[in-house]
């Protein structure tokens, strides 16, 4: 039997996404036999992310300043916000180089199974953000499940009579994706999003 501490370690980095009891009990092997060198590193980074992050005030990202970076950068276009669910989505978009915009973090997305309300996401901050102006496009980069159209489509009601664009991610075939592999709710949406060719 392991140690109460060893123990104890395990079960915290059980509770971590995508880590198990056997995946984390082999992690923690592997930083107690590099204590000298990985588990220091990884203390520091822990106690130093601890210590400094903070929720950025404007869009809700997670980042040791406040506005956070993304927000502060006079190169980002401020005419242009994307909506997100949560930090980990912003985190992906921003990774692909492909929006210029800021964003905005809601938190989650409605549903009525688990209890989340509009109140409880920042959606009356995204409405007065937008209302204050300055803002040409919003693009509702909600996930493609029941639950993210359902939040998509209550934010563009509470953003109609505004001066915006409202957008929406594609959704549809993944590149690269055979048809006889794909489920058929993404048979559908690529269907009804099909487009000329040419």
């Amino acid at each position: 039997m392991a140690s109460t501490e060893i123990e104890s370690l395990t079960a915290a980095l059980s509770r971590l996404p995508g880590l198990g009891p056997r995946s984390a009990r082999r992690a923690v092997l592997w930083l107690v036999k590099r204590r000298e060198t990985s588990l220091v590193q990884l203390l520091e980074a822990l106690d130093a992310v601890r210590e400094r992050l903070i929720e950025c005030r404007t869009c809700g990202n997670v980042d040791t300043s406040d506005p956070c970076g993304i927000c502060a950068d006079p190169r980002r276009d401020q005419r242009a916000l994307c909506v997100v669910e949560d930090v980990s989505d912003l985190w992906a978009l921003d990774r692909a180089h492909l929006f210029t915009g800021r964003y905005h973090v809601l938190g989650g997305r409605l549903s009525a199974l688990e209890g989340i309300r509009p109140e409880d996401l920042s959606i009356g901050p995204l409405v007065e953000r937008v209302a204050a102006g300055g803002i040409d496009e919003v693009v509702l980069a909600m996930n493609a499940t029941l639950e993210g159209q359902t939040t998509a489509h209550y934010i563009a009601e509470r953003l109609e009579g505004l001066a915006v664009r409202i957008t929406q991610l594609a959704h549809g075939l993944p590149v690269g994706g055979e048809l006889d592999y794909l489920d058929e709710g993404t048979l559908a949406q690529a269907l009804r999003a099909r487009r000329p060719v040419g």
